[in-house]
């Protein structure tokens, strides 16, 4: 799972020339990804290691990365 979403942002980084900030998963995409990075222990330490924000969508089929200008971890409601 890790190696696929890095080939995702960086395939959006060499067609755009700027980098993804935002992470469409599922939440099987999810469970996939903690399994193989056990030692992070939480969404903000993930986030940070993958250097974007994570978007929960049962819509999202397949793993996808977008730029949006919004910061979402610095919105509060």
């Amino acid at each position: 799972m890790l190696s696929f979403l890095y080939n995702l942002a960086h395939d959006f980084e060499l067609n755009h020339g700027y980098r993804a900030n935002l992470l469409y998963i599922n939440l099987r995409h999810y469970d996939a990804l903690r399994e193989e990075l056990a030692e992070i222990n939480n969404l903000e330490k993930l986030s940070q290691f993958l250097g974007m924000d994570l978007v929960f969508s049962e819509e999202a089929t397949h793993p996808h990365v977008v730029w949006q200008p919004i910061e979402w971890t610095k919105i509060s409601a």
